[in-house]
Parts: C-alpha cells; sequence; structure tokens
C-alpha cells in the first residue's frame, strides 16, 4: 500500500475567504423603505427562482429575512398572474 494517500490527507488547506453576500433587493447599500418588491419585475424574480421555478433560499442569494419575505411574497403573486411558472417544464 502506498502512504501518498495518507500524505496528502494530512496536508493543510488554505483557509477560504468568506465574503458576505450583497442582498440584491437593496438600493446603494441600504434598504429600501417600505420593503416591496414589485411582481412584474420578472428579471430580478428569474434571478430568484432557480431552473426548476423553485424559489432559492437566503443562504443563496444573501437576502435579509425582511426581503426574502417580501420576495416570496413577490413571487406567489406573479406565479398566481400567470407570470411566472409554478413548475418549469
Amino acid at each position: 500500500m502506498s502512504t501518498d494517500r495518507f500524505a496528502r490527507r494530512n496536508t493543510k488547506r488554505k483557509p477560504k475567504i468568506k465574503t458576505k453576500k450583497k442582498d440584491p433587493l437593496f438600493v446603494e447599500g441600504a434598504r429600501p423603505r417600505p420593503m416591496y418588491v414589485d411582481y412584474k419585475d420578472l428579471e430580478l424574480l428569474s434571478r430568484l427562482t432557480n431552473r426548476q421555478g423553485r424559489i432559492v433560499s437566503r443562504r443563496k442569494t444573501g437576502c435579509t429575512a425582511v426581503s426574502q419575505h417580501a420576495v416570496t411574497r413577490a413571487i406567489k403573486r406573479a406565479r398566481f398572474m400567470a407570470l411566472l411558472p409554478y413548475v418549469a417544464d
């Protein structure tokens, strides 16, 4: 058996620098008040949904809790108005 396999496992990796994701709804670095996402803004809403048409989580988009609630509300309204699909083909 080769010992190279075990030697690679013990090498130290460089620590990854975690950068904080920017909220896509913030305007000039500040939260718009009142928090409202237009359900007719399909470009923004399509960025916040994946290929299957599901709403992307906060962890991946970088949204705050308040903005994620507004995004969810807007996506559901757009689906109801048939602007976005419930399920992608």
